[in-house]
């Protein structure tokens, strides 16, 4: 089954939906909550989609967010052994113009340079980390800086998400969200329009003086 959809950019999360550093985050954040004596999964299951600094409050309030996190961060900055490109990402990335595609993720801008040069991946145009936003996802503020940025209408744009809270942000910014599932089920993503398996299922086609079309190919079950 597939479907089109037109837009003028598109704003993609980085971890689990451009690059894989599942192995990356599972090690920085099981070392991390060890050392404070925290569930190791507890703390992984908050930290999904949202900003480090945010995950530290949530699940060690007595602690300092901001000088953990920023520990915790260049840690994973180092870590990028087995950070790669997922499926689809290159030839994706490929079939758009730099001002046409944004990068808006929940890590600090040297944690994102560091996975998107490991992943082989191009450095967007616009780039949006921790820093550039007062309040990460499920806030809105850093899809709609980017688009801001990108010159370009929320409703113009289309998000890329594979988290529950990227997935709330991209529709509290007014924009259309496509869901990447990678193998884990699609439960949470019911918030967005449509979802994907992976993004070798999204092709660039369609060309207009006012942006392309998308072509997604759902898969079966989601």
């Amino acid at each position: 089954m597939t479907a089109e959809l037109h837009c003028s950019a598109v704003l993609f999360d980085l971890d689990g939906v451009l690059v894989r550093s599942t192995d990356s985050v599972r090690r920085s954040w099981t070392e991390w909550a060890r050392r404070q004596g925290l569930d190791p999964e507890l703390v992984l299951a908050a930290s999904s989609g949202v900003r480090s600094a945010d995950t530290i409050r949530q699940v060690a309030p007595s602690l300092d967010a901001v000088a953990e996190a920023a520990r915790l961060e260049a840690a994973q900055a180092v870590d990028v052994t087995d950070v790669v490109a997922v499926p689809g990402a290159a030839a994706l990335l490929d079939g758009l113009t730099r001002p046409e595609w944004a990068v808006v993720t929940s890590g600090t801008k040297p944690l994102a340079a560091a996975r998107l040069r490991a992943a082989g991946l191009a450095a967007p145009e616009v780039l949006v980390t921790a820093e550039r936003v007062e309040r990460g996802k499920p806030d809105p503020a850093g899809y709609m800086l980017a688009a801001r940025l990108l010159g370009t209408s929320p409703g113009d744009c289309i998000v890329v998400e594979d988290a529950e809270a990227g997935v709330e942000a991209g529709r509290r910014a007014g924009m259309r969200v496509i869901g990447v599932a990678d193998g884990h089920g699609s439960a949470h993503l019911a918030g967005a329009d449509l979802v994907v398996e992976s993004l070798a299922d999204l092709g660039v086609t369609g060309r207009s003086d006012d942006g392309f079309l998308i072509r997604i190919t759902r898969t079966d079950g989601l």
